[in-house]
């Protein structure tokens, strides 16, 4: 099916590399070319978004990139971004597939000649590979110079600034050939998660293998999965793996995170629901993926009636797990801390169906490619706090890294 996709410039590759989750995910859900769409950057995005979703009984595709906060707040972007996404785009395919279990749906114009077509593409897989060239993965920010930007955050909480704040690098190459599908394939086989995508919009490519949801929406119900609190596991020893894990779960410094964030998106859902509804179903949850364990919170609401989908954009976006609290002043000192446009990374893919519910993920633990600059990019990072230890914080970092970087060599 990837090796089909790649004659179009525009699709959505939605996969949940079959994790059984909670509330229900489509298991696989593919969007493919453009029967309409919108891009958007800049200021005054929230009128032209509510007009294209406004319009009902459509399937849509797209992503909200971070950036979108300075229409949200009274805030800037000035850091360099070399990838080049929207700061929004959507777009309503001309065909959809959703695969569940074993059986394969088709909407489209010609599903018979879709399926026969994919089936078709099966043979033609070798044949059609990319080229790579070598990587020279570099970093923006040198050990030391991290070491000494997680203290003067520590000082910038000690003054009462924020209390937790979300900070990332970049880990990037230059004059980079890669064969988007091959790597795609690479990631999710290292690292299968069960908020992945593979999404292109022209000259520009996402490759994610997220843990983390951001936010769905499931007839009134609204809900949202934070993720807080980090731990390595220990494939080849189990009971060392088990420590790991209940370690996690009682670790101070990742609990505290973890009820921050809660508390924040508690605040952001409570915008946009019925009065008393907004309720923590679940906290300090504990769930294993392949390299890590994470701890995972879950926060739902019922929404009001009127509520639209730019309304709940507006009231919760960005996500608190990548910003930090309080949201605005962690954001500015996000843009002062750090050294790249985060553009899409830790902004969201994800789809509204036709009857208007959705479902967002996070950006988070993914690779970013401009095809036509030659750019491969990937940002990592972890939450602030007072108690944190730089030296730990700078080893998470490496660790939600090393996934990619063993997909990109590979």
């Amino acid at each position: 099916m990837l090796n089909w996709l790649q004659q179009f410039d525009t699709f959505s590759f939605l996969d949940n590399h079959q994790y059984q989750i909670e509330p229900h995910t489509q298991e696989c859900l593919v969007a493919a070319g453009a029967r309409d769409r919108i891009d958007h950057s800049g200021k005054g995005f929230l009128p032209a978004l509510h007009k294209f979703t406004s319009q009902p009984k459509r399937w849509l595709f797209g992503h909200l990139g971070y950036d979108l906060k300075n229409d949200l707040e009274d805030l800037s972007s000035s850091h360099p971004d070399h990838i080049g996404f929207a700061d929004f785009s959507f777009f309503e395919p001309m065909i959809v597939l959703r695969l569940n279990e074993t059986e394969l749906t088709i909407e489209a114009d010609d599903p018979a000649g879709v399926y026969q077509a994919i089936h078709d593409s099966i043979a033609d897989i070798s044949a059609s590979a990319g080229s790579s060239s070598a990587l020279f993965v570099q970093q923006k920010i040198s050990r030391e110079e991290y070491l000494d930007i997680i203290r003067k955050l520590q000082q910038h909480i000690l003054r009462g600034d924020c209390y937790e704040i979300n900070f990332c690098q970049e880990f990037f190459a230059e004059n980079a050939q890669i064969d988007p599908v091959r790597i795609y394939n690479n990631l999710s086989s290292i690292s299968p998660n069960p908020f992945s995508g593979f999404y292109r919009q022209k000259d520009k490519w996402l490759l994610c293998a997220s843990p983390e949801r951001f936010i769905k929406k499931d007839g009134q119900r609204i809900l949202s999965q934070p993720i807080k609190g980090t731990a390595r596991r220990a494939l080849s020893d189990q009971a060392a793996d088990d420590r790991l894990k209940e370690n996690l779960y009682l670790n101070p410094k990742d609990r505290s995170e973890n009820v921050m964030v809660v508390d924040l998106v508690r605040n952001d859902l409570a915008k946009v629901c019925e009065e008393g509804t907004v309720s923590v179903d679940e906290l300090y949850g504990i769930y294993s993926f392949p390299q890590v364990h994470q701890m995972i919170s879950t926060i739902s609401g019922l929404l009001k009636e009127e509520a639209s989908f730019v309304e709940i954009v507006k009231a919760t976006f960005p996500m608190g797990s990548m910003t930090g609290a309080p949201k605005k002043r962690v954001m500015q000192l996000i843009e002062q801390y750090e050294r790249t446009r985060r553009g899409i990374f830790s902004g969201a893919i994800g789809y509204i169906s036709p009857d208007g519910d959705f479902d967002f993920n996070v950006v988070i633990r993914s690779i970013l490619y401009n095809s036509a600059s030659k750019y491969v990019s990937f940002l990592a990072g972890s939450a602030i706090t007072f108690y944190a230890d730089a030296e730990e914080e700078w080893e998470e970092c490496m660790l939600k890294a090393s996934a990619i970087r063993l997909a990109l060599e590979k």
